[in-house]
């Protein structure tokens, strides 16, 4: 009979022991099943202030880690047993090799490299295995704190654009789709004033900086010029959205019947614009005013964007070189500065601080159309893009940004707090995030069929005078909401 080598028979009592480990494994994890429910009837019985919900949360989170980790140490005992088998293995070979002293010559390298690997080995499985705890905490907690505190509905089609003026009294002003401009009481959610001068859809609405009047841009190829007068409401206590809502009912495919029998039935209405702007060759797609308020920039989808005198009316310049339409255009609070956006997936800066030399610099950082880039009150530009980007860009130096957030669904028109420097972040996605300058994420606000966009969102807003609704989001919902956004003052620090 053939006599069984040495290297053989330590081969096989090590696939054994390696098998005999295996159901050892699979008995633990078909234990491992009872395990939470068994710590939870436990500490039910225990006294604890935490919400029944987040209890549970931690409970499964907890019972996770531990089944994680109670995997990593059976496999870290089968590890060292298969080191212990290697070694004996090689420890036999080197005996009939060179009968040396097994800590020396090839021997002790090859050792050393198989332990190397199997230390590698064990690293890798610890990282893969604990990512998904890491992770998982990382998904429920946020930085800042995010309320529902008003919606405003009276809109017959999709909002395009919102505003908060300047002066008091402060009021919001949402541009809409069904050719219609509304102003609205901020605490009580009331249409104080309706602009119906505009032929086309309503794409942008923006205030003067110290006089009542607004700015409107429209898709019948005009901008207007438009004054109001509103007394606000007495405000009223706030009222319990939440509660008026079926959990179980999806809004997303809502009728549009719904959204007219929620309109404003008492709302004064203005038809005629004091100034219109006639230039463009198509779609107006977004206008402001020009520090001062004596000028107004205008963009359009005929790739131009215009420079207006507001006394006279008159076309003072015409912005060229865009190699595709317009989608915004945006003014420096403090400087005569210009930045215009494109689908040509670049965006442009208009100098006009010296009367006499109009510069412009051409930035080349999206991949896909540039929906909208902003000033912030230092000297940044913040740009985001249908490439699912916002770069952060310094105006002293603006080759490269100083920060990049990569998001899963197309940017919209983004805004930027004066005060607490956050970007707010509006996706097609129904997504609204919230990041700081450096690129770090704060929050996403909450939506569900509770609250929240259920359509692509399109404009974000900052209201700096108004701390219990400080953030308004419009959306193709037919809705605007207002937010309240609470950040940690050591974060603000930061």
């Amino acid at each position: 009979m053939p006599v069984e080598s040495g290297n053989s028979a330590a081969a096989r009592q090590a696939k054994q022991k390696r098998k005999s480990h295996s159901l050892s494994i699979r008995r633990t994890n078909s234990t491992e099943q009872e395990r939470p429910a068994i710590h939870r009837d436990m500490l039910e019985g225990q006294d604890s202030k935490l919400p029944m919900a987040l209890r549970s949360n931690l409970l499964d989170l907890f019972g996770q880690i531990e089944r994680e980790f109670e995997n990593l140490y059976l496999e870290n005992i089968e590890l060292r047993r298969e080191i212990e088998s290697l070694n004996e293995r090689l420890a036999g070979e080197g005996q009939t090799v060179d009968g040396g002293d097994l800590s020396k010559g090839a021997l002790k390298t090859k050792a050393s490299h198989s332990t190397s690997q199997l230390s590698q080995k064990l690293k890798t499985t610890y990282k893969a295995s604990t990512s998904k705890i890491v992770s998982s905490f990382k998904a429920t907690t946020s930085r800042a704190v995010c309320q529902l505190v008003k919606e405003y509905v009276g809109h017959r089609d999709g909002i395009w654009d919102l505003s908060v003026t300047r002066t008091q009294p402060l009021v919001l002003g949402t541009a809409s789709a069904d050719h219609c401009a509304m102003l609205w009481s901020i605490e009580t959610g009331k249409c104080l004033l309706k602009y119906a001068g505009h032929a086309g859809s309503v794409n942008s609405i923006k205030f003067h900086p110290t006089e009542q009047m607004a700015l409107t841009a429209s898709g019948d190829q005009t901008a207007h010029i438009w004054r109001y007068m509103v007394q606000l409401p007495l405000p009223q206590p706030p009222a319990d959205i939440s509660a008026s809502l079926d959990d179980d009912v999806d809004f997303s495919d809502k009728d549009e019947a719904d959204g007219e029998a929620d309109g404003p039935n008492e709302c004064p209405t203005v038809r005629v614009a004091s100034t219109t702007l006639r230039s463009h060759q198509g779609v107006v797609i977004a206008a402001d005013w020009l520090v001062g308020g004596k000028q107004v920039v205008t963009a359009s989808w005929d790739r131009a964007a215009n420079l207006y005198d507001v006394e006279t009316s008159e076309l003072v310049h015409t912005l060229t070189g865009h190699d595709q339409e317009l989608t915004h255009c945006c003014t420096h609070p403090t400087q005569r500065l210009v930045v215009t956006s494109s689908r040509d997936t670049t965006f442009r800066l208009w100098d006009f601080r010296d009367p006499s030399i109009h510069s412009v610099n051409v930035f080349q950082g999206h991949t896909d159309t540039v929906t909208s880039a902003v000033f912030t009150v230092g000297d940044n530009v913040v740009s985001g893009s249908d490439d699912r980007t916002v770069k952060v860009w310094d105006l002293k130096n603006m080759r490269s940004p100083i920060a990049t957030i990569r998001t899963d669904s197309a940017v919209n028109r983004i805004s930027v707090s004066a005060n607490q420097r956050i970007i707010a972040l509006p996706h097609d996605n129904r997504q609204v995030r919230l990041f700081d300058m450096t690129g770090v994420r704060l929050a996403r606000l909450p939506r569900s069929n509770r609250q929240g966009h259920r359509r692509m969102v399109c404009c974000s807003a900052w209201n700096e005078e108004n701390q219990a609704c400080n953030l308004f989001t419009c959306g193709f919902d037919r809705q605007a909401i207002g937010w309240n956004i609470n950040i940690p003052a050591l974060l603000q620090e930061k």
